[in-house]
């Protein structure tokens, strides 16, 4: 709902921007919307995508930053084939991958972003509570408004921490595993982090999240308590966390991140 009145408050403004920069090429990447977050959060799905058509309409160039999103915006009639550009997110991971490698056997599972409804914290907890190992720990990274809540979900289970927000690498340093339940997501920065630093990763099977498989991630085909209790019992069975062709992509994707700009850059000037 938030959304419909963001972009309809926010359409006059581009087309304001458009009308006053005719000849120039405009780009427009979108982190936000996806196929997920629609089927959950926009009540009225009809108006909100005549919005975003018009909307995209007004750029030269939409990047998704993901295969999934990139898919759906062209799917749904969003955006045109021949103006959707597909370049995933991506950050300076060489310190990712400059840390100690986890422990063979997960002990810490981690779960890091904002304590927002968006990233599925309550099912994490519900499921992790019905384990019953009494060796293993889950850590919650990040702040909230979601935070009172998960707390109170979380209560009586030792095992389940709150650390605060923290610098994603000291984060990522004290897990040997990452789990991302969320409801939707555009891309999720935390899997490339989690995967540069040769962390288990498990992610939901939705949006931009599935975009991580082919990469070494492992995908929740639900996202029920109970799928995420067994695929946690199942990740807690495994062995050694690193895998040599999931760790040899995972070095390729600043450069691929790079490529995919200035090739997009260049058919935008070629075009104009």
């Amino acid at each position: 709902r938030r959304a419909e009145g963001s972009l309809h408050v926010r359409s006059p403004m581009l087309l304001a921007l458009r009308l006053r920069h005719p000849k120039v090429s405009l780009v427009h990447v979108e982190h936000s919307y996806t196929e997920a977050f629609v089927a959950l959060d926009v009540r009225k799905k009809g108006r909100f995508a005549t919005l975003l058509r018009m909307a995209y309409g007004l750029f030269d160039r939409v990047v998704a930053v993901s295969e999934a999103q990139g898919k759906w915006l062209v799917n749904s009639g969003a955006v045109k084939a021949r103006a959707l550009c597909v370049i995933r997110s991506c950050v300076d991971l060489s310190a990712f991958r400059g840390l100690a490698a986890p422990a063979p056997q997960v002990r810490v599972i981690g779960a890091i972003g904002r304590l927002d409804r968006q990233k599925g914290f309550d099912t994490l907890i519900e499921a992790f509570r019905q384990t019953r190992n009494p060796n293993v720990a889950l850590h919650i990274y990040g702040e909230g408004e979601e935070g009172l809540a998960l707390s109170a979900l979380a209560e009586g289970d030792p095992r389940i921490q709150f650390m605060g927000f923290v610098d994603p690498l000291v984060a990522m340093a004290n897990v040997d595993a990452v789990v991302m339940p969320s409801r939707w997501e555009a891309y999720g920065l935390v899997a490339i982090e989690a995967l540069a630093a040769r962390r288990k990763l498990l992610v939901a099977d939705i949006d931009g999240l599935r975009d991580h498989i082919a990469y070494g991630a492992q995908a929740v085909q639900d996202q029920s308590v109970a799928a995420w209790k067994n695929e946690i019992e199942n990740l807690l069975a495994q062995g050694p966390a690193d895998t040599p062709a999931s760790a040899a992509r995972a070095d390729s994707f600043e450069a691929e991140f790079a490529k995919s700009w200035q090739e997009m850059l260049a058919g935008l000037n070629t075009h104009r």
